[in-house]
């Protein structure tokens, strides 16, 4: 057998043991509770890993590392940098609040907290924000597989679509948990050998830093000190630090733990991780740079290609092993747990609301339809012609301009009201694809943000001063 031929048995193996791990898992499923939030069992460890997990996929190595070479450190302030701000914003304001109301997903918070009325617009809002996402992760997975066997990438697609599925039909939370925890390790070992590799193939890191010394230009941090520049650094700090708090994939993590500190600093802890792990893939790409700057004229679709090149080009069986085994780990948990997450939010706050007699079996029967419905439009929206960066940064914007607002104001604003939710939802939202149409001079997610808090604030202050009125003539 060719090594090439090798690798593809290993990475086989990978995806084969991944999903005996999930049909391992679904032995726990017994009801509801377990398939969406494991039975609020896991410890802190699983928990850090299995939000560390849920955005560390194909943006992360890929996606990032192709924003870097374009456009430096300023190009990469949404991800790995605002992943990491959104997971430690979620540790400190957000965890401990919602784990004690002992809910299923976001769209129950806003029942609960505003009406039935913004819950389902809600879970409207939210499941299209996972498309891109998903549909970002299988592209990465399907062009791994192209790269080692000549799949086609649609075929690849629909293969690693069918994997990824299963496991998560069958297995839910618990499963996307235990493979998140498997798959983590993975990641971090697999990053950090090649990271490592790759330093010492450019001369070490005496040389790294030389290069690095040369192009201060790539490593700047802060923007130019103009307002227009400083508007666009805050929206690229936001987009995914601030737009990925309301997601429902992050916020089932949190209610798995086992107790409320296992939440918090399992928040913490995987932002640390997030942050450190996330950068690996930043230094790997800068070094393939170095060795090989002729893939820089090649364009996206080549500058995404420049880690696996370098590593099928200049490693040996076990780095590639290592390293395709990792990635593939990564790209798997990110989308499984983005598949279970509307897939919960259909069942839960779309469906048992029309049907509130349905039992708990059968609504754990409808979520797992969920699972597979999900599926299927995120398979369609790998045909788009778009990059895996853009496709995870629209998801985000869309969840910041329609959905952060009511939850922060939820928690933290007594006066916040379900009219004010909703026009919070639906202002921010046309605002945001409105001014996205017109190509605005300012990112489209700062008009939106802005209408969605104006929203909020001036329907909530009317249906106060309404309900004062009333009670003022009652």
């Amino acid at each position: 057998m060719t090594n090439n031929q090798i690798l593809l048995v290993f990475i086989l193996i990978y995806m084969i043991v991944t999903v005996l791990i999930g049909w391992w898992a679904s032995r726990f499923v017994k009801n509801t509770s377990d398939f969406v939030i494991a039975g609020r069992r896991m410890p802190m460890s699983v928990v850090a890993a299995g939000l560390f997990a849920t955005w560390f996929g194909s943006e992360t190595v890929m996606g990032a590392s192709t924003a870097f070479l374009n456009e430096g450190l300023m190009g990469i302030i949404e991800d790995p940098f605002g992943a990491a701000l959104c997971l430690i914003f979620i540790g400190v304001f957000m965890a401990k609040p919602l784990y004690r109301l002992n809910l299923f997903t976001f769209s129950d918070y806003f029942r609960r907290r505003y009406s039935h009325r913004a819950e389902t617009l809600s879970a409207i809002m939210m499941i299209p924000s996972y498309w891109g996402w998903i549909a970002a992760q299988l592209i990465a997975l399907a062009t791994i597989l192209n790269v080692l066997t000549q799949i086609p990438i649609f075929t690849g697609v629909l293969i690693c679509a069918l994997m990824v599925m299963f496991y998560t039909y069958i297995g839910g939370m618990w499963a996307v948990s235990v493979t998140d925890f498997v798959q983590t390790v993975m990641i971090i070992g697999g990053m950090l050998f090649v990271m490592i590799n790759s330093i010492n193939m450019v001369g070490g890191l005496d040389v790294l830093m030389n290069h690095a010394y040369q192009e201060p230009e790539k490593f700047k941090i802060l923007p130019e000190p103009d307002f227009k520049s400083i508007v666009a650094y805050f929206a690229a700090w936001i987009t995914v630090g601030l737009g990925s708090v309301p997601q429902q994939d992050v916020f089932q993590r949190v209610m798995s733990a086992k107790s409320e500190k296992a939440a918090i600093w399992g928040a913490y802890v995987s932002g640390l991780m997030y942050l450190t792990v996330g950068l690996m893939p930043i230094v790997i790409v800068y070094c393939g740079k170095i060795m090989y700057p002729e893939l820089l004229k090649g364009g996206d679709e080549a500058r995404q290609m420049i880690i696996p090149y370098m590593v099928m080009q200049h490693s040996g069986l076990g780095m590639q092993i290592l390293f395709f085994g990792a990635l593939m780990s990564a790209i798997m948990s990110t989308a499984s747990g983005a598949i279970l997450a509307p897939s919960t939010v259909i069942g839960e706050n779309i469906i048992k609301p029309l049907y509130p007699k349905l039992t708990d079996k059968q609504l754990l029967f409808v979520m797992r339809l969920g699972v597979v419905f999900i599926t299927l439009v995120s398979v369609f929206f790998t045909t788009l012609d778009q990059s895996i960066y853009e496709l995870v940064r629209q998801s985000s914007e869309l969840s910041l301009v329609s959905l952060f607002v009511p939850l922060i104001a939820g928690l933290y604003w007594k006066k916040s009201s379900a009219w004010g939710a909703m026009a919070a939802m639906v202002i921010g939202l046309v605002v945001w694809l409105i001014t996205t149409y017109l190509k605005t001079e300012y990112p489209a997610i700062i008009y939106g943000l802005l209408a969605s808090i104006a929203g909020m604030v001036v329907f909530s202050l009317f249906e106060h001063q309404k309900k004062i009125a009333e009670n003022t003539e009652g």
